[in-house]
């Protein structure tokens, strides 16, 4: 391609952006983060499917033990769209993971102990 051409289609040319290094301990941080996480929402998950499973066999109507099972997808599409934010796709991945996940870890988490402890 003429470089002309290409400095009139796309602007001047600029060297990429060095990749960032991955400090350890971000990483290990975030990975724990996550799992928390995970544990919690596949508690709540669990336990909403046998309140839904005892609901049922009870013959009521099921959308009250339905409520946690929603509110899953409604979470990971908030992280997402928060995932997709500029300031945050310029960040390293280990730095955003970690962020990410301490903004998803505590509301899952509290209404895992919270289920737990009402359930007993």
């Amino acid at each position: 391609m003429n470089p002309s051409a290409h400095a009139a289609l796309y602007g001047p040319w600029q060297p990429a952006q060095p990749v960032r290094k991955e400090r350890p301990a971000v990483v290990v941080l975030a990975a724990l983060l996550w799992v928390a996480t995970a544990v919690s929402v596949s508690l709540i998950g669990g336990l909403a499917c046998i309140a839904l499973l005892w609901t049922a066999a009870a013959g009521e109507p099921a959308a009250g033990a339905a409520v946690p099972l929603l509110l899953i997808p409604a979470g990971a599409g908030a992280l997402t769209a928060l995932a997709r934010t500029s300031r945050l796709r310029a960040m390293a991945a280990s730095t955003r993971m970690l962020l990410l996940g301490a903004v998803a870890c505590p509301v899952p988490t509290a209404l895992a102990v919270w289920f737990w402890t009402l359930t007993g």
